[in-house]
């Protein structure tokens, strides 16, 4: 897969018939492994090893519910009282990083409340800090868990 512009890290990944998959450390299993999912499980141990971000309260493709459309927030991070406190929306290398891309996961924010929003094509990473009333203000890099 692509070089990132992420530490290096070890992964368990196979190749049963020309179709590979990697394991994910918070879904417990393996999954495929497409450009997305290399940026997901990568991000996912940058948060975790270098960010201080523990494992146990990461959800991967977290349901969330906006006017009645379910939809999948690519990483979700809770807080020691379970409430959502990071969202993390993951494009393939490939995809630029734009503002439509960081509305998507504002969207999100609209039922998760968190004080946090980050979107990384694994190349490119943007982290804002969200206020009340609807505003932001982008920070120079991701907060530790701390």
């Amino acid at each position: 897969m692509q070089k990132l512009n992420l530490p290096t890290y070890t992964f368990t990944v196979s190749d049963t018939g020309g179709k590979k998959k990697i394991f994910d450390r918070i879904r417990k299993k393996m999954v495929t492994l497409t450009p997305e999912e290399w940026v997901r499980q990568n991000f996912i141990l940058y948060l975790s090893t270098n960010k201080g971000y523990p494992l146990s309260l990461m959800a991967v493709e977290a349901n969330v519910n906006i006017n009645g459309l379910s939809q999948r927030a690519d990483i979700v991070v809770y807080n020691t009282r379970r409430l959502p406190a990071l969202i993390v929306e993951c494009k393939a290398p490939s995809v630029k990083i734009t503002q439509s891309v960081f509305e998507q996961a504002l969207r999100y924010n609209i039922k998760l409340q968190t004080s946090l929003v980050c979107v990384t094509n694994g190349l490119q990473h943007y982290c804002a800090k969200l206020h009340g009333g609807g505003g932001y203000t982008f920070l120079e890099e991701i907060p530790c868990y701390k």
